[in-house]
């Protein structure tokens, strides 16, 4: 990474203060020593107003404006999916560090734009995918990296919620989301998936959508043939009806297994199968996994733009949109998707 920061604070800017911003950004930076959030910006300024009132952050401003801020080092970009590859692009190419929510944007070709200007413009880039930075799912990948299950034949994941009271109206359109519960919450959990096992390449996918009232998918179940002969099974939903939001994987190999959560790995030994979980840390003051893990991915972040650690290209990225783009195929077109067709 070129050139090395005179000083020891990020200075941040943050383009979007929706869920996620006042869940995790916002409180998460406010905390550290080593960062301070400079501005904010948001369609509804004056909610983007009281968030900076309430977090002393000095300037509510225009996406542009945060962008050819002098002061700002690093965008934190949270805004609706549409603009994600655009506001990222124009954020490297001024040489800022950029963190990108999921998805990083809504195609591989539009992936691939956001890794080039990241590259020309030797700045680091991360995507919001937290799950990665569990401990847990850091666990079972090494497990699984290791041999320790032998070789995987199949991976089920999902990840079913509740329909909240009330959901962003730019969800709900394609135009803005480009997708329904597939895009929102089938991009962390598919990244998932692939990542415990070494993001093999997929070369098939079938997909069935369960249609709601709006113009994108409430519910997606996709099926994922990798060319090593793993398969995926995937269930996304956005309108579960239970008790509580489930969201699970399980690992399956020819001499264990492993699932998540709570981390459970099994394998054979002296021909019966063994616990060997590995104990795991607790996060502090009870925090729960899905906060801890973006404090993790937030630590990771602000100490690459410091100069201490580098951020991992996100290559995968591309794949995982060509395997979205061909479960939409699939569901409209009713058929099962080759990844080499034209």
């Amino acid at each position: 990474m070129t050139g090395e920061l005179e000083r020891q604070t990020v200075k941040v800017g943050i383009l979007g203060v929706g869920s996620v911003t006042q869940v995790v950004h916002l409180p998460m930076f406010s905390e550290r020593s080593d960062v301070q959030i400079t501005a904010l910006s948001d369609p509804d300024r004056l909610k983007a107003e009281a968030l900076a009132t309430r977090f002393d952050v000095p300037h509510v401003l225009s996406n542009e404006e945060i962008l050819s801020h002098d002061d700002v080092q690093a965008a934190v970009i949270c805004t609706p999916n549409h603009l994600h590859e655009s506001l990222a692009v124009e954020a490297l190419e001024r040489g800022k560090h950029v963190l990108v929510e999921r998805p990083l944007a809504l195609s591989a070709g539009g992936v691939r734009r956001v890794l080039d200007a990241a590259a020309a413009a030797g700045r680091h880039l991360a995507v919001g995918l937290n799950q990665r930075f569990r401990p847990d799912a850091e666990a079972l990948a090494a497990f699984v990296a290791g041999g320790e299950l032998g070789d995987i034949y199949a991976v089920r994941a999902n990840s079913l919620t509740r329909m909240p009271a009330v959901r962003s109206a730019w969800r709900q359109n394609p135009e803005e989301a480009g997708g329904g519960a597939l895009m929102d919450l089938g991009v962390p959990i598919l990244d998932l998936a692939f990542w415990l096992v070494g993001y093999p390449r997929i070369t098939r996918v079938t997909a069935v959508f369960q249609d709601g009232e709006t113009e994108v998918e409430e519910a997606a179940t996709v099926f994922a043939v990798s060319d090593s002969g793993i398969a995926f099974s995937v269930e996304v939903n956005w309108n579960l009806v239970a008790e509580k939001d489930r969201h699970h994987c399980r690992v399956m190999g020819v001499e264990g297994s492993g699932s998540l959560p709570p981390l459970d790995i099994h394998k054979q030994l002296m021909g019966r199968p063994m616990n060997v979980t590995p104990r795991q840390p607790k996060a502090r003051g009870g925090e729960g996994r899905y906060q801890n893990a973006y404090r993790r991915l937030l630590d990771q972040f602000v100490r690459a733009v410091l100069g201490e650690t580098d951020v991992p290209a996100a290559v995968e990225q591309i794949h995982l949109m060509e395997v979205i783009a061909a479960a939409y195929r699939s569901a409209r077109e009713g058929r099962e998707i080759h990844l080499d067709e034209d």
